[in-house]
């Protein structure tokens, strides 16, 4: 009977019915099979089968299946028989009422009549017809309508089931609806980045997880004003993907009609057509300037509509005011009140890609390449490229040529690379770039002047929208993701008088601020620019950016003569060390290095082979071509080890002396932490190692106290990312597979963690938290719970597992144990991503890091060295016979404890913390930092995957504890004015 459709809210309903006898099974099956569903499968077993949901053993089973018009109203029945204790029914309340929607209400009495089963008729009042109510031989209701509504069932049961000793099936098969806190709008808006997609599949799962309807805004603006099929609420599955897409799969489109009055009156009619109260808006700085002004004209929209009789005096009354949050998608990162904004990483992805590809042909030629990015009005784009790329001339609108013959000063810069051997030359051009008399700066120009003047054969490349391509990076998603959940938050805690929002990110803290003041700082950068007021356009960039423009200055070219040079008494022998495991960003930091150091006239030391190195005398000196090309190299070009100096403390001593080294500086992980700390602490016995000693934290693992962030973990969660997309893919493909994955971090969780959000995981083991049996089920269930509701449509999905998350259950193990408790429905593989992790091309995030952390750890060496150069007036000081006056001892002499220190990223904030204050700090037995800091992100994996929450109806059994950092007006004014800090922002991070 086609007719009939399952009447049910949810997609493709699934349900399991237990008959304990052979004769029940039979009688079931023929019942159903009368009222028209067909016979998938039919099986007696060999064997019993455990059957682990049902705790019983099956000896038969059918599946039945009612094959709608439509799939969401579709149903499968498994009908089975069991032996065993099984379940125990506890009443009525434990049945199952299955709804079932058909026009052929006639047949039905008849076919239910000629089978002998009781059923009784009562009136519809929705509709001119009769609604009948039976059960099936296992006493289970079922009822018949005309249409197909859930909310057509009867609220109690209207035929009392029969009496029969054998138990039911304990499914919870429940339509009850909850009243949603929230009706909320998602629109994309302006120039499309990478990262939107993760931020839109973040505010529709944790609005569904907070029991709030998302609504899908098409098209941006357009959509809001065209309404109709252009709004359409958001279903959990319609975001499935989202995570490794790029652009904005919801549109975006310019809008002429939302610039007048009547069209935004259009738009705020469509919004309580649809009853949405509270507006996302992912866009640039006009978008949001866009959803503010809507805010502000809301109250006088809503009476016009009122007073034209478009809308009641009831809705008038409910939606009296809009909530506005915002959220800045743009790859220019341009938005003055945030570190990062979202796509930013993305497009400097692209843009070093493709730079580190023009490279490897510019070399071969000889030849000169001006390559030309976005940024109209901020040049955050150009100069991080500049850093990421090893280029070598860069031009911004921020802080324009200060000559007007920049051109000459240009070619002679470029001249002295080039005759000190570099053969090739590159520029890159921001498109807003200008001189300081504000006349545009174009790539064609700078070519015709390498050409005329260098004779250089010189080409130019725009990358254009190249730069707003392709997959998100990791940091996009977590960003996008972190925000996301936070723009929901915001809503729930908003009250009526509660400014428009925007989420935003201040020293590695999420943050929400109010709009409006933000849009007004940015819009200061453009006017400071206009004004020639080039020092408070770079003021009012992030923290960062004036010192990655100083640094990006100092070491670009090379200066024989730079006025730079420091005197004869104050250069150094600086050694340059690396220790531990490979990873991205150690040769950008020591080519930082090297270059500065000879630009202040230094002589930089590359000691190879890590400290065993050193001991055996392995010490090259640099010169500025040594280190050429070092910027995109990953792994260790000096070459790297975990062995520690403590075996042969007397050879590293030797060493230092014999080379005349007064500053070490060490970069690596755990290994080289420990290492510094031992030099350190035997400083009593060898006078050599009382000089400055730094520690720049390099590791894939991340688990170096006293910084949030270490060298290579960027780079290793995007290849970790990028894997689990590929992995994701194939098992999407098979349809029914879990992947579970494994990650390094050794007893660190922040690649699994980080890795895991930002690759969509529906779990992750830590070795934080641990792995147990009850965890494991837990997990379990909640995939075969997904993988029933999907099936024939199931995503892949993917669990990743720390290497050391548990001694007993490891990867393998976890894999196996998922397969065996599947029931059937999904299948179970492995992967280790292994080395993979530690090896490829530094992302430029760490490549930027290494840059800024290089250089500041010169400066911080050179000033501890100065100050160790002082020698006191002792001629008339009596010392004890174990103690040699100062005098006796080398130029550079250091023994406080501040000289051996850490340098950490705390925020945007640089601090060099001393080893031995870290001890404190750390766990040296499992060899992690005690305090974590990235807790926020591992709460909102299992939330964004679903566990705990009821995807259909709304809400989630899990607690979401909001780690935003809320900002007032007057806090923007003092963090952009003369304070630059605020003690809001000084406690424990949240975001990456």
């Amino acid at each position: 009977m086609s007719a009939i459709e399952a009447e049910s809210s949810i997609s493709f309903s699934h349900i399991a019915l237990v008959a304990s006898t052979a004769e029940l099974f039979s009688k079931t099956v023929d019942f159903y099979l009368s009222l028209g569903l067909s016979t998938v499968r039919q099986t007696t077993h060999d064997r019993p089968q455990r059957d682990i949901a049902h705790n019983a053993c099956v000896v038969s089973e059918a599946w039945l299946h009612l094959f709608a018009d439509r799939l969401e109203n579709s149903i499968t029945l498994r009908i089975i028989h069991t032996t065993g204790d099984g379940i125990e029914s506890k009443g009525d309340t434990d049945k199952i009422r299955i709804g079932l929607a058909t026009l052929e209400i006639k047949t039905i009495k008849e076919i239910l009549t000629s089978g002998g089963h009781a059923f009784t008729v009562h009136a519809d009042p929705k509709v001119c017809s009769d609604r009948i109510a039976t059960h099936d031989p296992l006493g289970n209701d079922v009822f018949f309508t005309l249409q197909a509504n859930s909310f057509s069932i009867p609220p109690s049961p209207e035929v009392k089931p029969l009496k029969i000793s054998e138990p039911g099936t304990p499914i919870e098969f429940s339509l009850e609806t909850r009243t949603p806190q929230k009706n909320i709008g998602i629109l994309t808006s302006g120039g499309d980045a990478q990262g939107m997609n993760p931020c839109v599949r973040a505010v529709v799962r944790m609005a569904i997880a907070r029991n709030c309807r998302p609504f899908f805004i098409y098209e941006g603006y357009q959509g809001l004003v065209d309404g109709g099929a252009k709004i359409k609420e958001a279903k959990w599955t319609d975001v499935s993907g989202f995570l490794a897409l790029g652009g904005t799969m919801i549109g975006t489109a310019r809008c002429k009609a939302f610039r007048e009055l009547e069209g935004r009156r259009t738009g705020v009619l469509n919004l309580i057509k649809n009853g949405i109260d509270a507006l996302v808006v992912i866009g640039g700085d006009g978008s949001l300037t866009g959803a503010d002004r809507l805010r502000a004209e809301w109250p006088e929209h809503v009476q016009a509509l009122e007073q034209a009789g478009l809308i009641t005096k009831e809705n008038a009354d409910k939606y009296r005011t809009l909530m506005i949050v915002g959220m800045v998608g743009s790859i220019d990162n341009d938005l003055a009140s945030t570190d990062m904004t979202i796509g930013a990483c993305s497009a400097l992805e692209r843009i070093c890609e493709s730079v580190d590809a023009i490279l490897s042909t510019a070399m071969s030629h000889q030849r000169a390449f001006v390559v030309e990015v976005m940024g109209r009005h901020c040049g955050w784009l150009a100069l991080n490229a500049a850093i990421s790329t090893g280029a070598d001339y860069l031009f911004i609108p921020e802080a324009p040529p200060s000559k007007d013959d920049w051109e000459a000063s240009m070619c002679k810069t470029l001249k002295a690379s080039r005759d000190a051997g570099k053969r090739t030359s590159l520029v890159i051009v921001a498109e807003g770039a200008i001189d300081r008399h504000l006349n545009p700066i174009k790539a064609e120009y700078i070519k015709d002047i390498l050409s005329t003047r260098l004779g250089y054969d010189t080409r130019v490349t725009i990358l254009g929208h190249v730069q707003r391509g392709g997959a998100p990076a990791h940091f996009d998603r977590f960003l996008g993701t972190m925000q996301g959940a936070e723009a929901i938050e915001a809503i729930l805690r908003a009250k009526p008088d509660t400014p428009s929002l925007v989420i935003g990110m201040l020293e590695n803290k999420i943050t929400t601020q109010p709009l409006k003041e933000a849009i007004e700082l940015t819009g200061q950068v453009a006017q400071s620019i206009e004004g020639k007021d080039f020092a408070r356009a770079i003021t009012l960039r992030s923290s960062a950016f004036s010192k990655q423009l100083k640094s990006y200055k100092e070491i670009a070219n090379f200066n024989p003569d730079s006025k730079m040079k420091l005197p004869e008494h104050l250069r150094l022998r600086i050694a340059i060390l690396h220790a531990g495991a490979p990873a991205g960003g150690m040769n950008t930091a020591t080519r930082s290095a090297v270059r500065l150091c000879l630009n202040r006239g230094h002589t930089p030391l590359g000691v190879h082979n890590g400290f065993p190195g050193l001991m055996r005398g392995e010490i090259t000196e640099f010169d500025w071509l040594s280190v050429d090309g070092w910027t995109i190299a990953g792994g260790s070009k000096l070459g790297t080890n975990r062995d520690q100096p403590t075996p042969q403390l007397g050879a590293v001593a030797y060493q230092l002396q014999k080379n005349g080294i007064q500053a070490l500086m060490v970069i690596g992980g755990f290994e080289a932490y420990t290492a510094v700390l031992e030099l350190a602490r035997n400083r009593s016995q060898y006078p050599a190692f009382n000089i400055p000693m730094v520690l720049i934290p390099a590791t894939v693992s991340n688990n170096v106290p006293g910084t949030e962030f270490s060298l290579g973990s960027d780079t290793a969660t995007n290849v970790i990312v990028q894997a689990t997309d590929m992995i994701k893919q194939s098992a999407s493909s098979n349809r029914r597979r879990v992947f579970v994955i494994e990650v390094q971090g050794g007893n660190c969780g922040y690649l699994a963690v980080v890795a895991g959000l930002s690759g969509g995981s529906t779990t992750v083991y830590t070795p934080e938290e641990g792995v147990d049996l009850s965890r494991l089920q837990r997990d379990i269930s909640h995939l075969r719970s997904r993988y029933t509701k999907e099936l024939g449509r199931s995503e892949g999905r993917i669990t990743l597992c720390n290497e050391k998350a548990s001694q007993i259950y490891s990867t393998d193990m976890i894999a196996k144990i998922y397969e065996a408790e599947s029931g059937g429905f999904y299948g179970a593989r492995t992967s280790v991503l292994g080395h993979l992790q530690q090896g490829g091309t530094p992302s430029p995030l760490d490549r930027c890091r290494a840059n800024t952390m290089a250089v500041d750890s010169i400066n911080w060496l050179q000033a501890r060295c100065w100050e160790g150069m002082d020698v006191p007036n002792e001629d008339n000081i009596r010392l004890p016979a174990d103690k040699l006056k100062r005098k006796y001892f080398p130029p550079v002499y250091s023994s406080s404890s501040e000289s051996a220190a850490m340098l950490g990223v705390i925020g945007s904030e640089v601090r060099f913390t001393p080893v031995e204050d870290l001890v404190m700090q750390t766990d040296f037995k499992r060899r992690v930092p005690r305090a974590i800091w990235w807790s926020a992100a591992r709460q909102l994996i299992d939330i964004l995957s679903g566990v705990g929450v009821d995807i259909e109806h709304g809400g989630c059994t899990a607690v979401y504890k909001s780690c935003a950092i809320d900002l007032t007006a007057d806090d923007l004014m003092r963090l952009y004015g003369r304070t630059r800090r605020l003690s809001k922002l000084g406690g424990s991070p949240t975001a990456v």
